[in-house]
């Protein structure tokens, strides 16, 4: 069993508080990691303030380059990570490697991006007194960010705040969901091989006391933070006067409409329900049939989500594996025995065996049952049927959250319609709302939080306009 230590100033640190991490499948031991002390959390701080002397003098080319090293080494060493996320997390090897691509891609995306953090001219001579007056504004890094990450994606997800921060030069103390911190650790040491400076990424996995080091410390600028809301919300209360981005999850719902090509969309619906057991943000929770296709589609889905085969995460064959432990299983199944007892129909599933729980379909749900309008994080969908596509859009829109939203449709007039009316960061039209390509701008509203990853964009909340103005007349 590996041992995992603390990257602070590019150096590995033990830590009094070592914890064993084991397998969500069956518990089996799969690494031993350190956990960082106040202190420590303090001493990363400090790396990373000192790093960030240098990282904010590199050059965009010095930049780039770290970046695609990174990408090239996350590609070489592809297997590993793919099976140290699956070990960790439960995730199926075959969605793990997925994800590793996905982060090759994101690192390779930010490189690229590292070279077009420009600014622009703007005239200030707009009136009689500023005659012959320029502006120049550019983008600066902020300096210190905090990067706090959640067990659903412990690579990609970590990239997304990673790639971003050095791509335009800041220093990053990175504290990682503590049941999947052995893939950050990874990562760091794959960034610390790197010619980016000492210092400029620290991975620390910690418990909640020196993780609020994060908050409290001013010379942590930005904090950007995916998981739960009622710990995101609490966070940016702590966070007093440092630059906040909010990821907090969803209910995302897809809308099916006669016209659409069926075909495509079954099996896309199936994977955007049960992929990684529904945990992930934009799972997709809610299925809105059209009256027309509701017993033909609502046939074929039963049909294609009893044939998923449930087991162990490393068997190449398995298409669910385990939730991320017992206490999340026993929501979900909390939940629906809720839903059931208010006149739900539990359709497929609905059976839970330790921390695996059946790939389940719900029908005749309440609309204020909790299965239904808040953030399941599980393999469970609530089927409706609907007969106007504005009845359809008021019941995305009856949550608390609003992330992503998938639309299939071929008219244009209701693509646009949705676009207007639903209240989320994105509406995919054509596919589902678990569709996401990493350089798009990714985010969400009311609950779901704010700010917007996708590397283009997560570098604008990283960085700060600066203007200088010109005075060409002395």
């Amino acid at each position: 069993m590996k041992e995992y230590k603390l990257l602070i100033k590019g150096k590995w640190a033990e830590s009094e508080d070592s914890r064993e991490i084991n397998s969500p499948f069956d518990q089996s031991p799969v690494a031993r990691v350190h956990f960082a002390q106040t202190a420590q959390m303090e001493e990363a701080v400090t790396a990373a303030h000192e790093a960030f002397t240098e990282t904010k003098r590199l050059s965009s080319h010095e930049r780039s380059h770290a970046l695609e090293k990174i990408s090239s080494e996350i590609e070489r060493r592809k297997e590993e990570l793919a099976r140290s996320i699956t070990l960790s997390s439960g995730k199926t090897i075959k969605s793990s490697r997925i994800e590793v691509e996905r982060a090759v891609n994101t690192f390779k995306i930010a490189s690229e991006e590292a070279k077009r953090i420009g600014g622009e001219m703007i005239p200030l001579d707009l009136s009689a007194q500023t005659k012959e007056r320029w502006g120049l504004v550019r983008r600066f890094p902020l300096g210190v960010i905090g990067a706090i990450t959640p067990f659903n994606f412990p690579l990609n997800l970590v990239a997304h705040k990673v790639a971003p921060a050095l791509a335009s030069g800041n220093s990053v103390v990175l504290r990682p969901a503590s049941q999947v911190s052995i893939t950050s650790l990874l990562l760091g040491e794959i960034i610390n091989e790197t010619d980016y400076p000492a210092g400029g990424i620290n991975v620390v996995p910690s418990g909640y006391e020196a993780a609020e080091i994060l908050l409290d410390d001013e010379r942590v600028k930005m904090v950007t933070f995916t998981g739960s809301p009622a710990i995101g919300w609490e966070l940016k209360k702590k966070a007093h006067k440092k630059k906040v981005t909010l990821e907090l999850g969803g209910n995302a719902a897809v809308v099916i409409e006669p016209d659409a090509n069926l075909d495509f969309a079954l099996p896309r619906t199936v994977l955007g329900a049960y992929s990684y057991s529904g945990q992930v943000c934009i799972s997709i929770q809610r299925i809105f049939l059209h009256e027309k296709i509701y017993d033909s589609f609502r046939a074929e889905f039963i049909k294609a989500t009893q044939n998923l085969k449930m087991g162990d995460p490393l068997d190449e064959e398995t298409d669910v594996g385990p939730m991320i432990n017992l206490a999340a299983a026993e929501q979900t199944e909390e939940w629906v025995a809720e839903a059931v007892e208010n006149g739900a129909r539990v359709i497929v599933g609905g059976k839970r065996d330790g921390a695996m729980f059946e790939p389940t379909i719900l029908e005749n749900v309440k609309p204020e049952l909790r299965i239904s309008w808040l953030e399941a994080f599980a393999p469970v969908v609530v089927i409706y049927r609907y007969k106007e596509f504005e009845e359809a859009l008021k019941g995305v829109n009856y949550s608390i959250y609003g992330l992503q939203t998938g639309i299939f449709t071929r008219d244009l007039n209701k693509a646009f319609r949705a676009f207007e009316e639903l209240d989320v960061g994105g509406v995919i039209i054509n596919d589902i709302p678990t569709f996401r390509i990493d350089h798009m701008p990714y985010g969400g509203v009311k609950e779901s939080g704010f700010g917007r990853e996708g590397l283009k964009y997560a570098i604008e909340e990283m960085t700060e306009l600066k203007l200088m103005a010109l005075n060409l007349k002395t």
